[in-house]
């Protein structure tokens, strides 16, 4: 199978076996899927350590495995539910699986000025993520 990207002509290859026939529609959608969870590997990693192992075995190395997907997990779920009970207010972007991250790292136990201070850096950083992307959208619609 060959997909074409529509904007940078860049051509991807795929390899598909099935030992029976298989339509087109759903060797694309196995394709598509096959991004998604290279994206939430790559999450997982940076988010909750999946490439931070050192195991000798397969069982060992299947429960860090376990581990970091279930902690990623944890996150999106969060994240979901936050988006849901609480949408972003105008000018923030909602609750990402880093920020969410970053806010658990915050010690329970540190002094209320030192808290208030990473709390008010977090929305900082929300503020000027959506800034950005407002400015990338509009510059992105002006060259089409």
């Amino acid at each position: 199978m060959i997909r074409r990207n529509r904007t940078t002509s860049e051509v991807a290859y795929y390899r598909c076996f099935s030992p029976r026939p298989v339509p087109l529609p759903a060797l694309v959608r196995v394709a598509g899927t096959r991004w998604r969870i290279e994206e939430t590997f790559q999450a997982t990693k940076g988010l909750a350590g999946l490439d931070e192992h050192q195991v000798r075995r397969h069982t060992p190395w299947l429960r860090w495995v376990t581990l970091a997907m279930l902690a990623h997990a944890f996150l999106a779920v969060i994240r979901a539910d936050e988006h849901r009970e609480y949408p972003a207010p105008n000018g923030l972007i909602a609750l990402t699986c880093n920020e969410i991250q970053r806010l658990f790292a915050l010690p329970s136990a540190s002094l209320n000025g030192q808290r208030d201070h990473r709390l008010g850096w977090s929305l900082w950083r929300r503020r000027h993520q959506a800034r950005a992307r407002e400015c990338h959208y509009r510059r992105r619609a002006a060259t089409t």
